[in-house]
């Protein structure tokens, strides 16, 4: 059973991951074409939800929001975030 689980997380943490990169890139190329844009509340959340190597891996493959101090300092936070806790669960569970 604990197999199956670690499966799940696994697939799941590549999806979120792989979401928030491509919304990086999508509003990225929103912004360049003067269009619709992603929320900002939308890309934080997509990495609080587990994307948060999938957003730090955007901002810089597509050089994007490397400018806002909320993004430079809140995106890496959540990561570090992300890493204490994965941490914590290896060593507690």
């Amino acid at each position: 059973m604990n197999k199956i689980i670690l499966y799940v997380l696994i697939a799941y943490l590549f999806i979120t991951n792989l979401v928030a990169f491509m919304l990086m890139g999508i509003d990225k190329s929103k912004a360049k074409a003067g269009k619709w844009r992603i929320k900002e509340r939308t890309l934080f959340i997509s990495a609080l939800i587990g994307g948060s190597i999938g957003a730090n891996a955007g901002m810089q493959v597509f050089r994007h929001k490397t400018k806002h101090i909320q993004f430079v300092i809140g995106m890496p936070a959540i990561l570090i975030l992300h890493i204490v806790v994965a941490v914590l669960c290896v060593i507690y569970l």
